[in-house]
């Protein structure tokens, strides 16, 4: 079976800036290993469907479910940190078989330093998705920002990179397909996918 060449392509300074800062660990690993995501504005659309019960529906997009599911195989942790809480939240993140998530959080930066304080890193190691002011204390201290191209434009401000992709229609996907890539793993996943039941 003939290997596939990935057809996405970052600029040369995207991917640089997305391995994060250079470190004398005398390990040849590059790349980031954990990554902290908004889900309002980020993970949907950004819209709220309200009825008179409450919260009742969220929309959530495949491909970003996938970029989710593929970070772990890459050595980069996904983490969840959200403002809102709702049954339909949990169910994705449960959905999707995700360690780390957090809810109703009002300090976003004190909860993912507890995060990377359990998984033995620092802000050197991270990157953050978000869309609003709530989220610029993440953003501001991570090594790669990422938003979607609907965020705030004082959050754009400190991006270091804006999806291509809208907010709830694969914004996610792009930043996790980026790290990814950055790390030096994203062909190897990608031709993973390749072979079939029926080829083995």
């Amino acid at each position: 079976m003939q290997a596939l060449s990935p057809a996405l392509r970052f600029p040369p300074e995207t991917l640089l800036a997305a391995q994060g800062p250079a470190r004398a660990t005398g390990s040849d690993e590059i790349g980031l290993k954990v990554c902290f995501f908004d889900v309002d504005g980020v993970l949907t659309d950004g819209r709220l469907w309200i009825s008179e019960e409450g919260e009742s529906l969220k929309a959530f997009h495949a491909l970003d479910g996938h970029g989710l599911k593929l970070l772990p195989q890459g050595g980069i942790t996904p983490v969840v940190i959200t403002g809102r809480d709702s049954p339909a939240v949990r169910r994705r993140v449960a959905d999707l078989g995700l360690v780390h998530a957090h809810y109703g959080v009002s300090d976003k930066r004190q909860v993912a330093q507890a995060v990377l304080r359990t998984l033995g890193l620092d802000w050197s190691d991270a990157a953050a998705m978000g869309d609003d002011w709530p989220d610029l204390p993440l953003l501001t201290a991570v090594a790669f920002a990422c938003v979607p191209p609907g965020a705030h434009a004082e959050v754009c401000a400190v991006a270091h990179h804006i999806t291509q992709a809208a907010a709830g229609a694969g914004s996610v996907r792009e930043c996790c397909d980026l790290l990814l890539m950055a790390k030096g793993c994203y062909s190897a996943l990608l031709n993973s996918h390749l072979p079939t039941l029926d080829a083995r």
